[in-house]
């Protein structure tokens, strides 16, 4: 199916079942109400959480979607959207509360679509990662916001600029043949970040999550990884200088699904700039370091990628349903996307899950490793790909699959553990062996004094 047909499908088949909703901006307590109204309406498929406060005590809440909320079922991924990271920015926030809405109604509506989605994929939803800078844009609203007011945490600090520099590390590491995933943080790196960047860092550690976008406003274009330029030299003249990462066509496809179900994202033309496709690299863009979706790529096996979604950081609330409409499909659509490439088990011979199993897709010189309960998941594109899983103390296994366009193919492990040898031992004078004592030779009188010095 082509680019251009798959969105309008995907449309139809939401169509019928849109719901009445209100649209207007939410203050932190607007907000907690409509996630504890979803979940209350959808009470045995969500559950609301906290991954911990911003600096003014509020709660970064998450609204989880999943047959078995709370429960990380093997073989099923894990999925997320963050919102409102800079206060001031606030479509992607609105569009998160209308989408939680959305998937409940069409969810007890019995849309097929949505229930299989929901029903296959554990998805995290969490409208603000900024709600301390939201409120200060919020104060002066729509029509009066300034370009920065409120885009920084209560600290001051910009939580796209908070994130351990990872990129250097690997692009060094990268001409020694260091590593190319999950590559260590300083050791003081929690006295670096603020409270709510901590909090987002913990969180995706705790969860095996594949596949992530992170919403913005100021433009219209998807972007993807590298946020960051490896060459510095041209960083001072502003000279944008495309930084690929090793799945740079996987990316390039996951940023298309969005920008071609968008409404008019995939025209290129928006907010003054060109962006063919609706899509960008990063660093081709402008040259971000610290950002949170190359960390995203760089410290666990999720593929992040950051949507600008308006011109107006904060529009006005008579925008809000046009906005929806345009982004509804690309919100459904996207979660779709983390249901392509491979995945399976890396289990030992005892059938016991190996956590931490590295996989490596020969060819891309990036690697992701298996969850707690063995199951992994490695997004790629369709084709015929050599595969292969290693653990420590197992030998390592390698496959040959093929990729198609649809589901994502099943390639399971079984990983034999690595026997040592150990070297024959030296038989000792006077020790036993096989039970009998060793026997002394017997040397003649003549020849034991012809070898007296």
């Amino acid at each position: 199916m082509t680019r251009w047909l798959r969105p309008l499908v995907g449309a139809l088949l939401l169509l019928g079942g849109a719901a009445a909703l209100s649209f207007h901006h939410h203050r932190y307590e607007e907000m907690v109400q409509a996630l504890f109204g979803v979940q209350s309406q959808c009470p045995y498929v969500t559950r609301i959480y906290s991954i911990g406060r911003s600096v003014e005590g509020r709660h970064l809440y998450v609204l989880e979607f999943s047959d078995y909320p709370g429960i990380h079922e093997p073989l099923e991924p894990e999925f997320k959207y963050v919102g409102n990271m800079h206060g001031n920015e606030v479509l992607g926030r609105e569009l998160l509360l209308q989408l939680s809405e959305f998937l409940c109604e069409e969810y007890r509506r019995g849309n097929e679509r949505i229930t299989r989605l929901i029903h296959d994929t554990r998805i995290h939803i969490m409208p603000s990662m900024n709600p301390d800078g939201y409120e200060v844009a919020a104060k002066q609203g729509p029509d009066s916001n300034g370009y920065l007011t409120g885009r920084n945490n209560a600290n001051g600090v910009d939580l796209n600029r908070n994130f351990p520099d990872l990129n250097t590390f690997m692009y060094y590491s990268g001409e020694i043949s260091g590593p190319n995933h999950h590559i260590p943080l300083p050791d003081n790196w929690k006295s670096q970040v603020e409270p709510e960047t901590l909090a987002v860092i913990q969180w995706i550690s705790s969860y095996n999550f594949v596949l992530s976008a992170n919403l913005h406003g100021g433009a219209v274009v998807a972007n993807y990884p590298y946020d960051k330029s490896q060459d510095q030299r041209f960083r001072s003249h502003r000279r944008t200088v495309n930084t690929p990462t090793p799945d740079d066509k996987l990316f390039q496809k996951l940023a298309k699904t969005y920008s071609y179900a968008h409404g008019w994202m995939h025209r290129g033309w928006n907010c003054g700039d060109y962006f063919a496709d609706g899509i960008t690299n990063g660093a081709s863009w402008y040259s971000l370091s610290k950002g949170m979706q190359d960390f995203n790529y760089l410290y666990t096996n999720c593929f992040e990628i950051t949507l600008e979604l308006s011109c107006n950081k904060f529009p006005p609330e008579e925008d809000l349903e046009r906005q929806w409409m345009a982004n509804r499909e690309a919100l459904v659509a996207f979660i779709e996307e983390v249901h392509q490439g491979i995945k399976g088990m890396v289990s030992d011979e005892n059938n016991n899950g190996i956590a931490g199993a590295v996989i490596s897709v020969q060819g891309i010189s990036h690697d992701i490793t298996s969850g707690d309960m063995g199951d992994y998941f490695r997004l790629l594109l369709p084709g015929t790909y050599t595969v292969t899983a290693s653990a420590e103390g197992y030998q390592p296994q390698t496959v040959t699959t093929t990729v198609g366009p649809a589901a994502p193919s099943l390639v399971h492990f079984e990983l034999k553990q690595d026997v040592v040898r150990k070297p024959p031992e030296r038989k000792a004078s006077g020790t036993r062996t096989n039970n009998k004592p060793l026997q002394k030779k017997v040397v003649p009188r003549a020849t034991r004094r012809g070898t007296q010095r």
